[in-house]
């Protein structure tokens, strides 16, 4: 069988694998399920076209690194065929833990559990059953491979990750601030004393990536209608969750079921295959083939959340630059246990407030370095002499409170 392949990207045109050990692990049911899992979530309910998957996004992300690892290595840089092969799979694979809706997820279904902790554990088993070849994509994963700036390449704030979401999550959501120079940025890309650097004249390239980053939060992925479809998701899948733990007929898939009936944590899959094994077959449609059955189930607060997600009734939101007092957050309280007749206890079905941050670039989190013609290495906002860049890397927080439009206050 011819495994050289081409695949047609509508963002970058012809990608060639070239890798039969690659090729395999697309082929394998553990990738094709990332076919199923939308790279934004919800956020098509706000921008139609954003109906791409974590499959484009993990396939884009190994194109660029190729061309990263080819532009390094004309510029000098020593990387064998095994370390080539070994980044390019470790980035083909850093989202294979993302289950459906992604983080919001995380936090509801699962226990806490960083999607990145689960990829390691599915990158190992596809090592145990490869016999061992992804031994390297694993260590530069985990980051423990001697040459530390292939584990940049995969995990930074100047990731390739990075650069394919921006440059994907733009094309496809029509938000053409997010539009950024991947191909230019992978051409200035450098190593020096075993780190990532970026050469100084392609310090303008990183103010637009920065720039672009921090506009496509506040557009995008923090837009104030995703924040809320988020919070209603998560309302649903907790609702969903302690009914079944009251043993309430509840209709799921098997893999869904398995991991509404009890808490997971990280432990879980790692000491017990069936849970590795439900949520390894967990994708969107579970999520949607469930609520779409809620939507008619005799509990009024699934049934009445599920109807309103599906129809797009989604929550009022409102935005502040402060917390919402706790006089503000009871008027909204009694609101809906008066209008919806409610159990105080189940208000939180109906009622969401928290924080919302963005910052598109945090020094302490592994500084993006510009090395300048001189050969001196400078983080990005020192080498810079662009008021914007010492902008972009402060925190900005915004504070929400979501609740049914159909609630007078």
């Amino acid at each position: 069988m011819n495994k050289k392949k081409i695949i047609n990207d509508p963002v970058y045109g012809f990608i060639t694998i070239r890798s039969e050990l690659i090729f395999d692990i697309i082929d394998h049911p553990y990738f094709q399920r990332l076919r199923r899992i939308k790279q934004l979530g919800l956020t098509d309910l706000i921008y139609p076209g954003a109906h791409h998957t974590r499959f484009h996004h993990a396939i884009g992300a190994m194109h660029l690194m190729t061309g990263a690892l080819e532009n390094l290595r004309n510029k000098g840089v020593q990387i064998t065929d095994q370390e080539f092969e070994g980044a390019q799979i470790a980035i083909l694979l850093h989202d294979i833990g993302h289950g459906p809706f992604s983080h919001a997820l995380e936090f509801s279904l699962l226990e806490n559990i960083k999607h990145e902790e689960l990829s390691n554990l599915i990158i190992e088993a596809l090592n145990k059953i490869y016999k061992g070849k992804l031994d390297t994509a694993l260590s530069i994963f985990n980051g423990t491979y001697a040459k530390k700036f292939l584990h940049q390449l995969v995990s930074s704030q100047l990731d390739i990750d990075r650069l394919d979401y921006l440059k994907r999550d733009s094309f496809f959501t029509g938000v053409s601030e997010g539009t950024i120079g991947a191909d230019r940025i992978i051409k200035m890309l450098d190593v020096k004393d075993g780190k990532l650097v970026v050469e100084e004249k392609g310090i303008y390239s990183i103010e637009n990536f920065l720039s672009a980053r921090r506009l496509m939060y506040w557009q995008v992925y923090l837009h104030k209608a995703s924040v809320s479809a988020e919070k209603m998701l998560i309302a649903i899948i907790n609702r969903a969750k302690a009914l079944r733990k009251k043993e309430v007929d509840l209709f799921a898939s098997p893999a869904l079921d398995q991991l509404l009936k009890q808490q997971i944590g990280l432990e879980d899959f790692i000491n017990n295959p069936d849970i590795f094994q439900s949520f390894i077959r967990l994708d969107d449609y579970d999520i949607w083939a469930g609520i779409k059955l809620w939507a008619d189930h005799d509990d009024p607060i699934i049934s009445k959340l599920s109807n309103m997600l599906l129809n797009r009734n989604l929550f009022r939101i409102e935005l502040t630059a402060t917390p919402p007092s706790r006089d503000e957050i009871k008027v909204i309280e009694h609101a809906l246990i008066e209008q919806y007749d409610l159990k105080p206890k189940e208000v939180k079905y109906f009622l969401s407030h928290g924080k919302v941050s963005n910052s598109a670039y945090v020094p302490s989190q592994g500084e993006i370095s510009i090395l300048s013609k001189s050969g001196e290495v400078r983080d990005v906002v020192e080498a810079a002499d662009l008021p914007n860049i010492k902008a972009i890397s402060k925190m900005v927080s915004k504070y929400y409170r979501c609740w049914p439009k159909d609630i007078s206050l």
